[in-house]
This record gives C-alpha cells, sequence and structure tokens, in this order.
C-alpha cells in the first residue's frame, strides 16, 4: 500500500527555529535535579563544535553515548548530531565486554559514559578510542590523545574568546545539507558475534519527524516524561527529538523508577503525551484499573451505570498521569487482550504502534480515535504483505520509506538478507492487512511453528490467549518434540492451598485450549521461576528459551 508523501522538514531546522524562539524556556531536565533552558543547549551544541575543530575530530566521525538516562544525555546527543558526527547510541545495561566491542565496532573515536560503567571497560579493546567523557559532569576520565585533551580542557575558554559577550540566538545556524548523511548508528543486539548496527540518515530522522508532526503534534510549552532507553530509538525518536525540538520539555527519570515514583512525576509534570511499552500499562491495569472493576462488577452489568463506572475510572487514569495526556502511546509488543478489551470499553484515549530501529522507528500507526484494537495501526509509508491472500494468510511484511535505514554498518552479509530484489526492507514478521488497511501482526517468521500436519502456528497467538487465563503473569510457547510447551511464569496468591497449586498447571492448559483450534493445543504447561529476559522494548528474548 502506497502513502500520500509528506513534505519532508530537516528536523534541525525546526531545532534551530525552536531554540531561537524558546531561549530562556525550559528544555531538557532531570526530574528533580538539573534543568536546561534552549539557550544552555544552543551554548553546549556551540562549545562542541569548537570542541572537535579543535581536536582536529572531523564531520561524519563517530561518537559513542553509553550512559544512563539523563538530560545531560540528551546534550550530549544534540552536540554530536547537530555538529555533523555520527552519534552511536549503546544501552547502559549492555555487558561491558560487548560495549566495548559495539565501540570499537562503530569506530568511535569518544565515548561518553557513566563513571561506574566505565571502570568496567579495558580501553586496551578500544584502539581507536581517543577519549572517554563523564556524561554526568564533562569531566575526562580517560585519555590517550593530549590533542583531544587539551581541547576538551580548553573548550569553555576557547568559547569566552570567540563570543566575549556571549552567544545570541540571532547566531544559532543548526545544517540542513545533510539528508542523505549518516547521523546514526544504532546497535540492535549487545551481542560480541556478528553486530548488526543499524545505520540512520538525518533524512529518516527528519522523516520521523514530518510524520509525527502531522498525527501527533506538540505544542512549546508542554512536557513530557522520558522513561524508555535513550538508546533505543524508539525512546529516542519519539520520546525525546520528535516532542523537544517542537519547544516540548522533557523530564528525564533516570534509572527505571518504581510505580509510585513514576505517578508522581507524572502528576507533577503533567505530560500532553505517554509514551511506554505495553507492559508499563498493563502493571496500571492489574494493580488499579481492575481492582476498582472487580468491585463494582455488579453495577458494570446495569448500561446506564456502567457508562458512568467507565468514565470515572478513565478520568481517574488521565488524573493519575497528570490529567493533561492526549495520548497514551505503546509499542515494542502486543498488549494484551484483556487489558485492550478494558481500554476500549473505558475509552482510554490509546493506540499501539509498530516500528523497528531499522524504521526510525516507525512502520504503522493510527490516532486513538481511529485506532482498530488488536491492530498497530496504519501504513506509515509503503507496505506490502508477501502473501497471494494479504488479508487472510499472513506473509512477510516487507516495507520502504525515506525512514528505512540504509544499511547495517561493516555487516555486508545483513545487509544482502535484509533487502528484496526489488528494494523492499524484509521486517521478519508476519502480518495480514485488513480491508481499512490496519495492520496485524501474527508473529515472528523465526519463531512460526510448522506441526506435522503441516500447520503454521504463531506462538504470540497462543501466548495472547494464555495471558487472559488465570494465574498466568508472563507466557512464551515452545516446540519440543513435536509438542507445543506453555513456560509460564505464574502469578499465584501467597495463601493458595498447596493442593489447589499443583492444579494449576493443567488449568491453565485446559482453559486456553478451550479457544484453540485443534492443531495448536497446548500439550503442556511448564512454571518458571523468574520472570522473562527481555529486550529493551520489554518484549522476551525467545531465543533464550528454544
Amino acid at each position: 500500500m502506497a502513502k500520500e508523501l509528506l513534505t519532508v522538514k530537516h528536523y534541525l531546522k525546526t531545532l534551530e527555529e525552536t531554540v531561537c524562539q524558546q531561549w530562556d524556556q525550559k528544555a531538557l531536565c532531570d526530574y528533580e535535579g538539573d534543568t536546561f533552558t534552549y539557550a544552555d543547549v544552543a551554548k553546549s551544541i556551540e562549545v562542541f563544535r569548537i570542541f572537535l575543530n579543535e581536536a582536529g575530530i572531523t564531520k561524519r566521525s563517530k561518537i559513542a553515548i553509553c550512559a544512563r538516562n539523563c538530560a545531560r544525555w540528551a546534550m550530549t546527543f544534540w552536540d554530536v548530531n547537530v555538529n555533523e558526527c555520527v552519534a552511536v547510541p549503546l544501552l547502559a545495561d549492555f555487558h561491558p565486554n560487548s560495549i566495548s566491542t559495539l565501540t570499537h565496532h562503530s569506530d568511535s573515536v569518544l565515548l561518553f559514559t557513566d563513571k561506574d560503567i566505565w571502570e568496567k571497560l579495558n580501553p586496551e579493546q578500544m584502539p581507536n578510542l581517543r577519549a572517554a567523557i563523564n556524561v554526568k559532569d564533562r569531566s575526562m576520565l580517560w585519555h590517550r590523545d593530549e590533542q583531544v585533551a587539551k581541547a576538551w580542557e580548553n573548550r569553555e575558554k576557547a568559547f569566552a574568546q570567540k563570543y566575549p559577550t556571549g552567544l545570541t540566538k540571532e547566531q544559532v545556524s543548526y545544517p540542513s545539507d545533510n539528508m542523505d548523511k549518516l547521523a546514526i548508528i544504532n546497535y540492535t543486539s549487545g551481542t560480541t558475534g556478528n553486530p548488526k548496527g543499524v545505520m540512520l540518515t538525518y533524512g529518516a530522522i527528519s522523516d520521523t519527524d514530518t510524520f509525527s508532526n502531522s498525527h501527533f503534534p506538540n505544542q512549546p510549552g508542554e512536557t513530557i516524561v522520558s522513561m524508555l532507553p535513550m538508546a533505543h530509538m524508539y525512546g529516542l525518536a519519539i520520546e525525546f527529538i520528535h516532542p523537544n525540538v517542537d519547544g516540548v520539555t522533557v523530564y528525564f527519570l533516570g534509572k527505571t523508577p518504581s510505580p509510585s515514583t513514576l505517578l508522581k512525576a507524572m502528576q507533577e509534570v503533567k505530560p500532553y503525551m505517554v509514551v511506554t511499552v505495553p507492559l508499563v500499562m498493563e502493571k496500571v491495569y492489574a494493580n488499579s484499573i481492575k481492582p476498582a472493576l472487580d468491585k463494582m462488577k455488579w453495577l458494570t452489568a446495569i448500561p446506564q451505570a456502567r457508562k458512568a463506572i467507565y468514565k470515572i475510572v478513565r478520568k481517574k487514569v488521565l488524573l493519575a498521569f497528570g490529567g493533561q495526556v492526549r495520548g497514551f502511546i505503546m509499542g515494542g509488543a502486543a498488549l494484551k487482550p484483556e487489558v485492550e478489551d478494558c481500554f476500549t470499553q473505558i475509552r482510554l484515549p490509546y493506540t499501539v504502534g509498530y516500528g523497528m530501529t531499522e524504521a526510525c522507528p516507525l512502520l504503522g500507526w493510527e490516532w486513538c480515535t481511529d485506532f482498530v484494537p488488536g491492530s498497530c495501526g496504519k501504513p506509515v509509508h509503503d507496505l506490502r504483505i508477501n502473501s497471494d491472500d494479504p488479508r487472510n494468510v499472513p506473509g512477510e511484511i516487507q516495507v520502504r520509506g525515506n525512514n528505512i535505514t540504509i544499511g547495517y554498518y561493516k555487516n555486508p552479509e545483513a545487509n544482502a538478507a535484509a533487502f528484496t530484489d526489488d528494494g523492499w526492507f524484509r521486517t521478519g514478521d508476519l502480518g495480514l492487512l485488513d480491508e481499512e488497511n490496519n495492520i496485524f501482526i501474527r508473529g515472528r517468521i523465526k519463531s512460526m511453528i510448522l506441526n506435522s500436519s503441516g500447520q503454521n502456528i504463531y506462538p504470540e497467538e497462543l501466548e495472547a490467549v494464555l495471558s487472559g487465563c488465570p494465574y498466568v503473569n508472563e507466557s512464551l510457547v515452545v516446540e519440543r518434540k513435536g509438542r507445543l510447551v506453555a513456560l509460564v511464569y505464574p502469578e499465584i496468591p501467597e495463601d493458595l492451598d498447596m493442593n489447589k497449586r499443583s492444579e494449576i498447571p493443567e488449568l491453565i492448559r485446559s482453559t486456553a485450549n478451550k479457544s484453540l483450534p485443534v492443531y495448536s493445543k497446548i500439550n503442556e504447561v511448564e512454571f518458571v521461576d523468574e520472570p522473562f529476559e527481555k529486550t529493551p522494548k520489554m518484549s522476551i528474548k525467545r531465543y533464550l528459551y528454544r
């Protein structure tokens, strides 16, 4: 399906306009911590430009950022990105060996990181690295290049010499002739084997920002709370770049907050939009919404009372998030059917999108008023299903557009496998398109199970059924010797009788199988002791449980 093309505006030109118009307004803040205005951002970018020149670091040089979310992380990104070096965001949760491997693989000459992360790294594993700098206080942690060290030490003095009366908004100018140039290398994994560094251009980021502005616009002076990893494109593009270039103040929570800390921040910051993963909203449902509705179950059976109760519940949820939320945007995984059904009934303004790093990150989207439950929106750009009957028979979702990666850094094998002969990007996802062009994900090609009778079984569909079964917190379906086994991390009340506990696996199996076709019935339920390991976007790392 082809989409109408929007006129793409360079996001750095939008940032330039915002910096000049919102000069003294808050741009980046640590919740209950540091605050930086757009003037501070502009000065930081210019100081960094002077440093790069003095250090002999040229445009297109790679600069890695591996630190926990904070306002200084965001400032560092703008320093690197606006000055046309290539930003290499790395997850702070990666293993130290992976951080060293990816810093080296990306050819990064600088690393901005946290002190405790640096202490676990070995500079000898990163021979291209010229210096490591503390994100938080901008102190130099290590260097092997005196020119870089001297330029960093003297950067503020050099700035003062160039701008004796300070930088003014009239002197701010950001580049926009670089749409086809590399802006970001974002690694999709922390593995040390065959790294996949997704290469995204300034044009790809601009395309995402233009689409976002046309579908969920924001206003200067609004606020947002950043809780997703900035080293992941979902958080970086949708929760930081898109709002911040338009004058939205971004508040960073730092480490993963407790539910009480998160809601406290939401009530104080009053965000206009909540960008999150389904797991967070599922916890909100389990801890707050479901108990409240259960207490009034007898009333919700009365149509007029049900309508009033749902309105009250919706209002309480919105107030819990500050009262200014126009939309909850979820991505990274499917929302549990039970939760989605509740959100639909209470008319919560939510939408579940579809994306991946290689699409910077948007592939599917629809605003909450037109969102179809169970789907993940409509195609952002060109999207096709590789199937003879895309309405009924799942096929690989293939895409193309200005937001799509130009390839994987120094990985010709991955590049060769990523694109079709006619230039479409292979997502590896299986899906359908309905008559209204809503996208329905059926699962990953790699996780599809082909049973002995030739039937295609999509584990994600079985897991959606399991999520509605009693005592199931999380589940994962695998094949073992031709049998379908459901691995379940249970949620069992402590006071439940031991005899009844032993009956739970069979109860889960029989309950799920009532809703499943004969060819995909679950043969066995097996409990796991710990929650499943997850990716940054909170989807389960399936490969660990095969």
